[in-house]
C-alpha cells in the first residue's frame, strides 16, 4: 500500500519522517496527473501546492483550525489529505467538486471560489473565535499572489492589522501567476523578491554547504534557516511592504521544502498575532508538460494524455471564445478607439489575439473587476470605446461600478460576458446565471445574446458603435453550434426563426436557447399546435415587435439560461402589461438556487429545460390543463441593432476545444 493510500485524515501525517514526506509528495503529484488527466480540472495550481498543503496539515488541526483557500481551485491536495481520494468523478455529477464544498467535508470552509475574498473570511472567522473565547483555534488563509491584485485583499489586510491579537496565519502562495503571469506593481515587487540575486545566491550556496556536511549539516541548515531568511529579508527589504500594516512577515520560504514550511508555520502559529508567511512555489511543479506551457502552466485542462499533456477527445469545433477573439481584432482594426480590458484572464476571455495585434491597446488589471469597470468609464470619457471581457459570474462583483460609473455617466462601454448561463463542472460559484437579471436594471443598458457565431460577430459590431450607454454581449461556454438562419428580420432587429400556421404559441428564445425553442416548436407542430419562434437578438430593451407578436398569439413563452426571477421573461411580461397586452406569459429559466456541478445537459434536464419537458407542459397549457410550467426541482443539500441616438432601439465537463486547456477558472 502506498503512503498516500494510508492517509485517511490529517493526523496520519504526523508520524511520517522527512524522507517519507518526500515520497508522499511524489505520490500526490503522480496521483494528480493520473486522475485529473481523465476528468479535466485544475492541474497546475495543485501540483504547485503539494508540500505547502502537507505542511499546513501537519502544523494545524483541521477542521478545528479553519483553513480557507483563495480561490479554492488549489484545494485538491487538501481534499486528498482529508480523506477524499476518489477522483474518478471529479467535477462530475455525484463526484467531488472542483472547489471546497461544505457538504463534502467539515474540512472545507469557503466554497464561493471568487478570488481575493479569503482574507476577509479569515478576518471574520478569527474575530469570531476571539469574541467567543475560542482562543486556542487558528485560522489559516492560503492566498495566491494573483489574488493580491484584488482590492478586497488590501481592505482585509487593513482591518486585520487593526486588531493584532488573533490567531491568524496568511500564507502567500507566490508562484508569479494567477491564471497567467501576475501583473502590476505588486507582481513586480514580489518578482524582485523571488529573483533577487543576493537571496538566490545566499540561499543556494548555504544549502550546498550544509548538504555537503551530510545529515547533521542538513539538520543544522533547517535550524538556521529561520535566521537566514530574516537576514535575507533585510537584504531584499521584502518585509517593508507589510511594516506599516503592523503584520509580522516570515519569508520568503521554499514552498516545496516541507520541513522549512513546517518550521515557518510553527513560528507563525506560536506568534499569537496575524502573521504573513511568504512561500515561493512553482505552478505545475514536477510535470514537464505543465512547466513547458508558458501560457498558463496547465492552470486548467480538459482530458489529456498524462504522458504528453496533449488533449484528447477534441471536437475541433470553434468555441464561442475563439469566435470573439477573432472578431474583436477585426473590429479593432476598423476602429482605433476600441481598447480591451480584462481582469487577469487575457487568454480565457479571448483578448489574447487583440493583445498580440495591438499590445498597447489591451489592459490586464489583475483580479480587480471593480477597477476594470470604472477605469473603462474613464477611458470612455477620454474618447475611447473599452471592451471589458469577463466571465459572466465575475461581472456580479462589479455591479455598482456598472450602475454608477458606467450607466449613470452614459459611458459607451461594451461588456463581453463569457461562460454565461449554465457552465457545468465548476459548480455553483461559476455558473453565469445572474447577469441578465442583475444588469437589466441599469437604466439605458442594452443586452444582447447571440444564438450562433454569425450573430456574435454582428452584435459585437453593433455594440461597439454605441457611445452613450453600456452594452452587453453574453454567450455560453463551449463550442458554437450550427448557424440558425432567420426567415426574416423585423424593422427593429428581431429575427423570426419559425412561423406557425396558427398563432397558438410565441416562443421568445434568448441566445443559444433558440435551438431548444425550435425543437419545442417541432414537437408542438406534431400535436397540431402552431408555434412561432423569435430571437430578439437584443433582449433589453424589449423590441416593440416582440410586443406586437405577443399580441397576435394566445400564449407567450420565454426561454432563457439565466435565473428566472427577474429575468428576461419578467421584463417582457412587464412591458406587455404596460402596453395593454394581456397575452399570458410563461417564463422559463433557471430556478433561484445555487446549481450543483454537473454537465450542462444534466442540469437543464433537472430543471425542466429540455424540448420534451417544455413541449409536454405547453401542450397541456394550450389544451386548457393548467399545470405548473416550472417543474419542481431537487436541490442539492447545502451546497437592426441598437441606435446610439435612441435608448429603446434596439476540467469542460468534456468541454474540449482546439487547445489543450479546459476553459479556465480562477
Amino acid at each position: 500500500m502506498s503512503l498516500l493510500e494510508q492517509i485517511r485524515g490529517p493526523r496520519d501525517l504526523d508520524a511520517l519522517s522527512t524522507e517519507e514526506l518526500e515520497v508522499l509528495a511524489a505520490e500526490v503529484r503522480a496521483f494528480l496527473v493520473a486522475e485529473v488527466s481523465k476528468t479535466g480540472g485544475h492541474l497546475g495550481p495543485n501540483l504547485g501546492v503539494v508540500e505547502t498543503t502537507i505542511a499546513i496539515h501537519r502544523v494545524f488541526d483541521s477542521p478545528r483550525d479553519a483553513i480557507v483557500f483563495d480561490t479554492g481551485h488549489q484545494s485538491y491536495v487538501h481534499k486528498m489529505l482529508t480523506g477524499r481520494q476518489d477522483f474518478s468523478m471529479l467535477r462530475q455529477k455525484g463526484g467531488l467538486a472542483g472547489y471546497p464544498q461544505r457538504s463534502e467535508s467539515p474540512h472545507d470552509v469557503v466554497e464561493s471560489s471568487h478570488a481575493s475574498s479569503s482574507l476577509s473570511w479569515a478576518d471574520g472567522i478569527s474575530r469570531a473565535f476571539e469574541m467567543t473565547g475560542q482562543t486556542d483555534r487558528h485560522v489559516v488563509a492560503v492566498v495566491g499572489d494573483g489574488a493580491l491584485t484584488g482590492g478586497m485583499t488590501w481592505e482585509a489586510l487593513n482591518n486585520i492589522s487593526d486588531d493584532n491579537s488573533r490567531n491568524l496565519v496568511i500564507i502567500v502562495n507566490d508562484n508569479g501567476r494567477s491564471y497567467a503571469p501576475t501583473i502590476g506593481g505588486m507582481a513586480r515587487y514580489l518578482n524582485g523578491v523571488r529573483t533577487a540575486s543576493k537571496y538566490q545566491q545566499l540561499h543556494q550556496s548555504s544549502r550546498r554547504l550544509f548538504d555537503h556536511l551530510g545529515a547533521p549539516g542538513r539538520a543544522l541548515y533547517r535550524g538556521a534557516r529561520g535566521g537566514l531568511h530574516g537576514f535575507l529579508s533585510r537584504l531584499t527589504n521584502n518585509a517593508a511592504l507589510y511594516a506599516n500594516l503592523d503584520i509580522k512577515y516570515v519569508g520568503p520560504i521554499d514552498g516545496h521544502d516541507v520541513r522549512a514550511m513546517e518550521e515557518a508555520l510553527r513560528q507563525a502559529k506560536d506568534y499569537a498575532a496575524p502573521v504573513i508567511v511568504h512561500a515561493i512555489t512553482e505552478k505545475g511543479r514536477g510535470y514537464e508538460p505543465a512547466l513547458a506551457d508558458v501560457a498558463d502552466q496547465f492552470h486548467a485542462v480538459g482530458q489529456i494524455d498524462p504522458e504528453t499533456g496533449e488533449p484528447i477527445g477534441s471536437s475541433g469545433a470553434p468555441s464561442w471564445t475563439g469566435v470573439f477573439a477573432d472578431e474583436i481584432v477585426v473590429q479593432a482594426e476598423n476602429d482605433p478607439t476600441i481598447v480591451g480590458i480584462t481582469a487577469a484572464m487575457l487568454r480565457p476571455t479571448g483578448l489574447h489575439k487583440f493583445a498580440e495585434r495591438f499590445p498597447s491597446r489591451v489592459l490586464d488589471v489583475g483580479i480587480a473587476e471593480q477597477h476594470a469597470v470604472t477605469s473603462a468609464a474613464g477611458l470612455a470619457f477620454g474618447g475611447l470605446h473599452p471592451v471589458v471581457a469577463l466571465y459572466a459570474t465575475f461581472v456580479n462583483r462589479a455591479f455598482d461600478q456598472i450602475l454608477m460609473d458606467v450607466g449613470l455617466h452614459q459611458a459607451g462601454v461594451t461588456f463581453v460576458l463569457d461562460r454565461a448561463g449554465v457552465t457545468g463542472p465548476d459548480g455553483a460559484s461559476h455558473h453565469g446565471m445572474w447577469d441578465l437579471a442583475i444588469l437589466q436594471v441599469v437604466p439605458r443598458i442594452r443586452l444582447a445574446a447571440p444564438r450562433d457565431a454569425e450573430r456574435l460577430r454582428e452584435e459585437l459590431a453593433e455594440a461597439v458603435r454605441v457611445t452613450d450607454a453600456p452594452t452587453v454581449i453574453r454567450f455560453p461556454k463551449g463550442s458554437v453550434g450550427p448557424e440558425l438562419v432567420a426567415l426574416r428580420r423585423t424593422g427593429d432587429g428581431v429575427d423570426v426563426l419559425r412561423e406557425g400556421e396558427s398563432k397558438d404559441v410565441l416562443i421568445v428564445a434568448v441566445g443559444t436557447m433558440a435551438t431548444i425553442a425550435l425543437d419545442v416548436a417541432e414537437l408542438l407542430a406534431e400535436q397540431g399546435i402552431g408555434c412561432t419562434v423569435v430571437d430578439p437578438r437584443w433582449v433589453v430593451p424589449v423590441p416593440w415587435s416582440i410586443i406586437e407578436l405577443s399580441d397576435a398569439h394566445r400564449i407567450v413563452v420565454t426561454i432563457e439560461d439565466g435565473v428566472r426571477v427577474g429575468g428576461i421573461g419578467t421584463r417582457i411580461r412587464q412591458d406587455l402589461r404596460e402596453a395593454g397586452v394581456d397575452t399570458a406569459v410563461t417564463e422559463l429559466g433557471l430556478p433561484d438556487e445555487f446549481l450543483e456541478h454537473a454537465t450542462r445537459e444534466q442540469i437543464l434536464e433537472r430543471v425542466g429545460l429540455t424540448p420534451t419537458q417544455i413541449a409536454e407542459d405547453l401542450v397541456a397549457q394550450v389544451r386548457g390543463n393548467k399545470i405548473p410550467i416550472a417543474r419542481p426541482v431537487d436541490s442539492r443539500p447545502a451546497s437592426a441593432g441598437p441606435s446610439s441616438s435612441h435608448p429603446d432601439a434596439a476540467a469542460p465537463s468534456a468541454d474540449t476545444g482546439s487547445t489543450p486547456f479546459h476553459p479556465a477558472s480562477r
